[in-house]
Formats: C-alpha cells, structure tokens, sequence
C-alpha cells in the first residue's frame, strides 16, 4: 500500500479518478489478503482461527465492486487458502517434497482436506450473497436517488409555475390556516407571504377584505365548491379593488377534505375596459343620433344665413336693424361652426393607417396656423426634432386636426399676452416617438383637467367644448397615448405618444433654429 501511493500520486496526471480509486481498492484487497495470509500461517495454518478475515475482505470487496469482481476476488481468496495450507503442509507436516504435501491433503482421511473444502465454499458462498445483496441495495439506491431527483425536479417546477401565475392563488388547511400563498396573491393583496402563512385565515382576511374571509370560510363550512364569483376587497391605501375569485375543495385519495384553494384575479383593468366599451357603445348610438339632427339642423341654417345675407344685400335698413341682421349672420356662423366640429367628433371616420412623416405635417399644420383667427404675430412657435425624418404609423388626415386642435387650443390658453407654443418631437429608449405641444399660459388646474376632455366642457367663454374632445376621439382611433401635465402660472403640455415606423435617410440632428419646421412669428 505504502509503495503505491507514490505511483498512482506520480501517475494522477495521465489516469482518469475512477481508475485510481477502483486501483486503490484492487491494491488495498491485494495487500488485505497477503496480511491474513501470514495471519493463517503464523497462526497454525489449516487450524487457525483467523481464516475468518478472508470473509470480511470479500465483503469489503462486494461494497466498491460488482457480483463479478466479487467472485473473482472469493477466487483469489481460495487460491490463496488452498496455497498457504499445502505450504503450511509441506514445511511442517510431511517432511519432504512439495508433491506428497500436496498428495496427502487429497488423500489423508483427516479434517484437512473437508476444512479447505468447506472454507472455498463458505468464501464464495458469501462473495454470492453479499455481492448478489450489495448489487441490489445500489439499484435500490439508484432508483430511490432517480425518484428523488424527480420528485425535487416535479417539485421545483410546480412550485415555479404556481409561484410565477399571474393569477393569485391561495391554499388553507381543513382548520383555516394559510398553507400556500404566491407572488400575485401578495401584489393583489397587499400581504407578504410570511405575515400570512401558517396564520388562520379569518385573523389575516376579515379587516380589510371580509368577503374574502366569508368566501373562503362557506366553503369550508359548506363542503361545496364556489366556481366564480366577484367580491370586491380594500388594499392598504383604502382603494377599492373588484376580484374574480374561484374557490375548490382539496380532498385526497380517500376523499378526505384536506382543505380549500383560492384563485382570484385583479378585475380593475377589465371593469375599466368594459366602462369604456359601454362609453363607446354609448356614444356610438348618441353620435349617430346626434349627427342625423346636426345634419338637419345645418340644412335649414344655411338657408336662414344665405336669406339674410340677400337681405342686407338688397334692402336699406335702419342702423339697429342692420346690426341685427349682423348678428344674425355671425350668429349663424358660430353655430355652423358648432355644427361642424360636432359632426367631426360625433361621426367615426374609418381610420387609414399609413406611414406618416411626423416632421413635414408638423410643419404644415403651423402654416395653417399662422392664417388661424386664434394665432397672433405676437405668439412664437418653435418647432424642434431629434431626428430630421421621424416616421409615425397612423392617419395623416387625423392626426393634422389633432394637432391644429391642440395648436389653437394653446394660442386661446395664452390669451391676449405675448406667449411661446414649443412643438418638440423625441424618440424615446422603446423607440416611441413622442411628440409635445407646450404653452406658457396660465395652466390648467387639477379639477379642470379632469374633465378637459369631456364633450361640450369649456373655459372659454366663446369655446364650444368639442375641440380637446375631438383630440381625445381621434386619439383614441388611432391608438395614441395622450396626456397632459399643467402647473398653474407655468403653462400646459400635451404629450402624444406614436408607435415608430422606420424610415429612410434618419439623420441624428437637433433643430432648435428656425427652419422649413421651425417657425418665429
């Protein structure tokens, strides 16, 4: 053993560590068998006790080898038994040659030749048993270490997936206490998973969220599943929340109640999107409505407005009556006006995506502008792009009236003072175009802009109320993202959010002179 280690230590380089530990196991039976060879032969050879200890090396030799390595070393071993008895023989018991040492171990009627006999078939019988055992423990082993695995495997998956649903889920026990609580039932909630497991549900629940608490606790108590149902519970900021909630029984193999399993969801999106479809559908039959008598009170508007502009024409009246028949016609024409931005927002024009070049209808829409009755020479507008050609994915048509909206909506917010209109557009991280129209009037106070896009709300004295609500319409046909930041005494922005398509010749350039797009009146 000693001279060993040195070689395979030398040798660890070139072999492989299997082979080096299975060469120390070969190496250490070697030498166990040369010990109690000398053992038995000190000891009184075929009579001694010690022959034993060839049985603990074969089964020392079963645990870090197969059935056959075992039988083979059994075989060493009796060869081995057989060889110091005949030596033993033939030094000390038949004086003479080898071979009628040999000859008498066959031939004396004597226990010696039945001793080896019986050693040989003890020493294989064990090699069998044990290395026939040993090889059935290891299979065992490695069946039970494959299920283990498994299970962790099967384990580890379904907790990730109940872990990372985006539904919340929850489980108690037959006596109401909280087993299992996931990462969206803690978001939904507002409870950490430690501060509700293992506690009893009816302390953790029935404060803030009593129905919960109610829903859960009848189904314990009536043993009788509830498939879906909504309840409504209250979050840490006092908010009320509507939830979808599922609940199930837990029963196993012998149809024992092991418990109760919640799955719930946050319904505050989808009650907000069925609002807005009730809204539209709403305001899709009030539009038609609405624009089917816009339509017929035009008509004869028209005809009064063009009657009385033949009149003035044709008939000399009074200095009074001629200013009534002045305000008769302007008055028309506000209300034609009305008209016609109420058919605008009250019919659902069909929306034409295309690629737009955002920069060259920026541009556009502030020449109009300039001839615009609400613009002022007194009033600047700047323009100012990162990019000098940003293409934008909506319907060209419908995007200039929301910006000649917003446009005019900000030279009437600065009023009658000298004022700034900054139109700026950037690209942000997402690669959404963002574009922002800015004034620095008066601003617009909390409570007015949360009705700022509501249909016929003004404050303006002259405003008809339809312009921002335009602007609210036709963004949401075209799938932009609108909203307003204001400070009273600061101005007002509106920011629109564009999805991005890409163009050709994109040059990376700031344009804050005046240019094509960039106008100082």
């Amino acid at each position: 053993m000693t001279l060993s280690l040195p070689i395979l230590f030398i040798l660890r380089k070139w072999l492989d560590t299997n082979f080096l530990i299975k060469s120390m196991h070969f190496i250490q039976i070697i030498l166990e068998i040369a010990v109690v060879i000398g053992i038995i032969y000190i000891t009184g050879n075929v009579s001694s006790a010690f022959s034993a200890l060839f049985i603990l090396t074969i089964i020392s030799t079963a645990l870090v080898t197969n059935l056959a390595g075992t039988l083979v070393i059994a075989s060493l071993v009796s060869i081995s038994y057989a060889y110091v008895v005949w030596f033993g023989l033939s030094v000390y018991g038949i004086p003479g040659s080898s071979s009628r040492a040999l000859e008498a171990i066959f031939s004396s009627p004597d226990a010696a030749f039945y001793n080896i006999f019986l050693h040989v078939l003890t020493f294989f019988l064990v090699a069998f048993v044990s290395g026939f055992l040993v090889e059935r423990i290891k299979s065992k082993d490695r069946e039970l270490a494959d299920a283990s695995q498994a299970l962790k495997l099967a384990k580890l998956e379904t907790d990730d997936i109940l872990r990372h649903i985006n539904s919340g889920l929850l489980t108690i026990d037959k006596e109401g206490k909280i087993i299992f609580f996931n990462r969206a039932a803690k978001e939904i909630l507002g409870f950490e998973g430690a501060e509700a497991r293992g506690r009893d549900f009816r302390d953790v629940f029935y404060g803030r969220m009593p129905y919960l608490a109610e829903n859960l606790a009848e189904v314990l108590r009536s043993r009788r599943q509830n498939p879906r149902s909504e309840i409504e519970i209250t979050d840490r900021e006092g908010r009320k929340i509507p939830l979808g909630i599922s609940t199930s029984l837990l029963i196993d193999a012998s149809e024992n109640i092991r418990g109760v399993i919640a799955i719930f969801q946050d319904l505050t999106e989808t009650k907000q999107w069925e609002e807005k479809i009730r809204a539209a559908d709403k305001m899709a039959a009030v539009g038609e409505l609405s624009a089917a008598i816009a339509h017929e009170i035009r008509n004869p508007l028209a005809a009064i407005s063009g009657s009385v502009e033949v009149l003035r024409g044709e008939l000399e009246v009074a200095d009074e009556n001629g200013r009534l028949l002045d305000l008769i016609v302007r008055e028309s024409n506000h209300l034609n006006n009305i008209l016609s931005d109420f058919l605008l927002f009250a019919r659902s024009k069909r929306v034409a995506f295309t690629r737009v070049e955002l920069c060259h209808l920026v541009g556009d829409v502030v020449e109009v502008i300039r001839h615009h009755p609400s613009y002022r020479p007194d009033i600047s507008i700047k323009v100012s792009s990162e990019e000098s050609f940003v293409y934008v994915f909506g319907d060209e048509d419908q995007i200039k009236q929301i910006l000649i909206n917003l446009i005019v909506n900000a030279c009437e917010a600065i009023g009658n003072k000298p004022g700034e209109i900054k139109i700026k557009i950037e690209i942000d991280k997402d690669n959404l175009v963002i574009l922002k129209v800015a004034d620095n009037g008066p601003g617009i106070n909390n409570e007015v802009v949360s009705r700022i896009f509501t249909p016929f709300f003004s404050t303006k004295k002259d405003g008809t109320g339809l312009g921002l609500a335009i602007v609210h319409r036709l963004a949401g046909n075209l799938d932009i993202e609108l909203s307003i930041r204001s400070e009273i005494g600061r101005g007002a922005a509106f920011i629109l959010n564009f999805h991005r398509v890409p163009g050709n010749h994109q040059i990376n350039s700031i344009r804050e002179e005046p240019s094509a797009h960039s106008i100082k009146h």
